[in-house]
């Protein structure tokens, strides 16, 4: 005798929010490797240039603890697209400043990041792009704006290969 599973009376929002998350963050990751990036490097270097940022204020952006976010600056400093400089207006931070051969790679990986979010948005219909948009910002900016904290971080499970 079999067990049937029970018929789900909602759909699965977590599968289909990871499933569809895991995929535009792996097609991304291919696309940036191309050009030598990551998308924590990439990151790094669009939020370094909006305006002067220090290494803390970029690692929260970017939700990277302290180790991660020093070894991909180190990565950045290492290909000649990133500095780390003193702060203009506090002499004990330190800022990443993106150099100009950084700012031409970000503009490339901007482009790139463009590119695998519209071509999954341009691959539904004109009418649903606008309407699933505005309810995933809703849902990112309310109902679901702060994860709750409980005993261990859920991880995503490993992947068979």
């Amino acid at each position: 005798m079999t067990a049937m599973t029970p018929r789900r009376s909602e759909p699965d929002l977590s599968y289909l929010l990871d499933h569809t998350s895991h995929v535009l963050r792996t097609r991304m990751a291919a696309e940036l490797a191309e050009i030598g990036l990551t998308a924590r490097m990439h990151c790094v270097l669009v939020h370094a240039l909006e305006e002067e940022r220090t290494q803390a204020q970029l690692a929260e952006i970017g939700d990277m603890d302290k180790t991660t976010m020093v070894v991909t600056v180190d990565a950045l400093e290492k290909a000649g697209l990133a500095e780390r400089r003193p702060s203009s207006t506090d002499r004990r931070a330190r800022i990443i400043a993106v150099t100009e051969a950084g700012a031409r790679v970000a503009a490339e990986s901007r482009r790139i990041v463009d590119g695998v979010h519209a071509g999954a948005l341009g691959s539904l219909p004109e009418g649903e792009r606008e309407v699933l948009v505005r309810a995933l910002g809703r849902l990112a900016e309310e109902h679901l704006r702060t994860p709750v904290e409980g005993p261990a971080t859920a991880r995503r499970a490993r992947q068979k290969n």
